[in-house]
């Protein structure tokens, strides 16, 4: 019997890409390929790149020059690029760097198992070449989920599974192969992006925005139950614009407390918000809903009016603070986070000093600081009143410095505050490391419990903040929570 071929998935970049791997892996473990972690272990590496900034696309190559370098030392025998860079650059990616074995855009997801097997048998499959995916979708968004069909939407892949996949899920088990075995998994809502921010290239390769049926969320989610996720996080380009292409732009507002009610899902949670398109039903669901973490991921990006515009976005310092206030009022100890770029083209000292108040008045929860870099096929690398490269650096260290002092501040704020953590590992070494409804995967900060004592990961506790390591939480675990069924029923 001929040994089985063996394919590694390697993920860079955001929640949306780790997504996207798993329906890669799915794709192909339904094929017959065996997934193994370690590239060095596999036939073919494939690196599901990022290609949003300069930096992400360095670390996109980066990881395809590390894992070439295992060709002829091990197994590995192809390197093949997947995900935004790949789908972005195509051809050009593939000349630039002849290491890759292969550079698949989106319209090869469908048929990954076929070209990962043409590749490894020494053949070529040509890089495709980029267009603009805004133009494979209808203008109208009430139009789209006709075309839907017709077009590559990586994360919104078949709703039933091959055969064998999952057969204990149903009917309604997802196109999707968890990779590790981590509590918490993304669900992707949404993709694409019709806001026209005039530093963001995404829309151009990732297109329109289209939005899953909640049928097929649901169904992710009760899947994802059944393979022991205790919290999903619900990831897109723009969450808040879901359901307006199938005709109920409230759509998220009734969508949220289904999903709460999943059986074995103890926490959801939502990312990707745009401040201009809060809804005050929205809020209140976020604020009020068992299971729902009161949660903010709002994409504020500046706090001053000029730039604001100049991005081709809306707001001020003044209303932002008052989206805050009305959140908090609801429910004071929401969690709120967001990034900001410092150094814009025409971003003036007294623009800055007004976004440095907006971030000394938010009391943010963990704050991304980045400073501007022109992004090719953007509006703003067009403008033609840029800053010195030197004078952006200043900015990005100074507004830095300020933001880890602020969310320091503000993990202090909790020292006192009872919150209930998600447990996600055990280490001998590193001890038991949650995160409370404030906190989410990756990009903020966790709790650091006292005793993990009575701990397993997965296990939802009430924990008491004790004290604070910068951003992260110190908490002890309250005994209540720590009991068992028939014990906490005495």
């Amino acid at each position: 019997m001929p040994e089985r071929r063996t394919v590694a998935l390697v993920t860079l970049g955001c929640a949306r890409n780790e997504v996207d791997s798993e329906e890669l892996a799915g794709r192909l473990e339904a094929d017959g390929w065996h997934l193994v972690k370690d590239a060095e272990e596999a036939d073919v590496a494939v690196v599901n790149t990022c290609g949003f900034v300069e930096a992400a696309k360095k670390d996109s190559v980066d990881a395809l020059l590390e894992a070439n370098d295992l060709k002829g030392h091990g197994r590995t025998q192809a390197v093949v690029a997947v995900g935004c860079m790949a789908e972005r650059y195509g051809k050009e990616l593939a000349e630039a760097l002849p290491e890759a074995d292969g550079v698949l855009g989106f319209d090869d997801y469908a048929d990954i198992s076929d070209r990962l097997q043409t590749i490894l048998n020494g053949g070529i499959h040509a890089a495709h070449t980029p267009r603009d995916r805004r133009k494979l979708l209808p203008i109208s968004p009430a139009e789209r989920q006709e075309s839907a069909a017709e077009v590559a939407l990586p994360g919104h892949g078949p709703a039933d599974l091959p055969e064998g996949l999952a057969p204990s899920s149903g009917p309604r088990a997802p196109l999707r192969r968890r990779l590790d075995g981590s509590p918490v998994a993304s669900v992707k809502l949404a993709s694409g992006c019709d806001r026209r921010c005039s530093f963001c290239a995404i829309p151009s390769f990732r297109g329109s925005f289209i939005s899953r049926r909640p049928s097929d969320v649901l169904g992710e989610t009760r899947w994802l139950a059944e393979q022991g996720v205790k919290e999903i996080m619900l990831v897109s380009e723009n969450n808040t614009s879901y359901g307006k292409d199938l005709g109920d732009i409230r759509l998220l507002e009734t969508l949220l407390p289904e999903l709460a009610d999943v059986d074995g899902i103890e926490r959801v949670r939502v990312s990707y918000l745009q401040p201009a398109e809060m809804r005050p039903g929205l809020i209140d669901v976020l604020t009020s809903t068992p299971k729902i973490a009161p949660y903010f991921d709002l994409s504020f990006q500046h706090s001053a009016p000029d730039v604001l515009r100049a991005m081709r976005r809306f707001g001020d310092t003044d209303r932002f603070l008052e989206l805050l206030d009305t959140i908090r009022g609801k429910a004071p100890q929401a969690g709120v986070r967001s990034n900001f770029i410092v150094g814009f083209p025409g971003e003036s000292a007294d623009d800055l000093a007004e976004l440095e108040r907006f971030l000394n008045g938010a009391r943010l929860d963990a704050i991304g600081v980045f400073g501007y870099s022109d992004e090719e096929g953007t509006e703003a690398a067009t403008y033609g009143n840029k800053l010195d490269e030197d004078v952006v650096a200043e900015r990005l260290a100074r507004v830095s410095r300020l933001a880890e002092e602020l969310v320091s501040q503000r993990a202090e704020e909790r020292v006192g505050e009872t919150v209930e953590v998600l447990v996600e590992s055990l280490d001998a070494a590193e001890g038991a490391v949650g995160r409370a409804a404030h906190q989410a995967p990756e990009t903020d900060g966790q709790v650091l419990f006292t005793s993990g004592e009575g701990l397993t990961v997965g296990r939802m506790v009430e924990a008491k903040v004790v004290g604070t390591e910068g951003v992260d939480l110190v908490a002890e675990p309250l005994l209540g929570s720590l009991a068992g069924p028939e014990e906490a029923a005495r």
